[in-house]
């Protein structure tokens, strides 16, 4: 009997040896990863989390994570060719199914979804918004859900009010009437400024939300906190590769609303 027990004892230990080292050397990749994309390096990152991907098929963190470095590659994919447009497309349904693969492998989590609306919403604005009406509506949805969620902590819920806003803005740009024909009457200014605030809120300095935001204030004639938020956009950090392009775009808007101001 104690020879059995020593058996199983030993087993039991081994079993969760394993399961703790697998769990380790998947966050050291997933972290490695992560440590690439902070540093905007987009290939190597994706490198990574493909190499995670071969050692533990199957787990929604590596999934989300593909989705997202696929994205970063694609936002700055050369387009002056037809044939580089295509490759561009390619990449975003690329990263579209690596994030509905997330969802499959855990529908609990905010940020499964939010990397779907995200590939969804990049789609969209590939072929033109107008044109591709369900894939907005989709993009939407998953916005909502993710938000819904609430969970992944503040940056992922910031992000994923910012995406909704987004998507409201660019939306509610077209005539009300021609929307609703094609399915996207529900868009609207005021939403978008809603979603904006409560992005800003949740992940202040943060240029491209701060941008935007000043943007939607603009278009509706609120010139004054346009301007704060993009004096924020100026003199926030960079935490995105494409910060300091926002940033000359930020300037370049603020001379504008000082002159609707003076």
């Amino acid at each position: 009997m104690k020879v059995k027990n020593l058996i199983l004892f030993t087993i039991m230990f081994f079993v969760a040896f394993g399961i703790s080292a697998f769990a380790q050397t998947l966050d050291e990749l997933l972290e490695k990863g992560d440590n690439f994309t902070e540093q905007f390096n987009n290939q190597k990152a994706l490198d990574t989390y493909q190499e995670a991907n071969k050692l533990f098929p199957d787990n929604w963190q590596v999934y989300w994570r593909l989705s997202r470095a696929t994205v970063d590659i694609a936002e700055h994919m050369p387009t002056s060719t037809g044939e580089q447009e295509d490759a561009q497309e390619a990449k975003y349904h690329e990263a579209l199914k690596y994030a509905e693969k997330s969802v499959a492998l855990d529908s609990t989590k905010s940020v499964t979804y939010l990397r779907v609306a995200i590939a969804k919403g990049k789609i969209a604005l590939f072929k033109g918004v107008f044109s591709v009406g369900g894939i907005v509506n989709s993009a939407r949805d998953y916005c909502k859900k993710a938000i819904a969620l609430d969970n992944g902590g503040d940056y992922i819920q910031a992000i994923a009010h910012y995406v909704l806003a987004r998507t409201h803005a660019k939306v509610s740009t077209k005539w009300a009437p021609a929307r609703a024909v094609l399915g996207l009457g529900w868009a609207d200014l005021d939403s978008a400024l809603v979603h904006y605030k409560i992005a800003d809120s949740l992940k202040p300095n943060f240029v491209m939300i701060e941008l935007d935001y000043a943007r939607a204030l603009e278009r509706d004639d609120q010139y004054k906190l346009a301007k704060e938020q993009l004096e924020k956009a100026i003199a926030s950090p960079i935490t995105d590769e494409d910060d300091e392009a926002k940033k000359v775009e930020a300037k370049a808007f603020l001379v504008e609303v000082n002159e609707e101001l003076e």
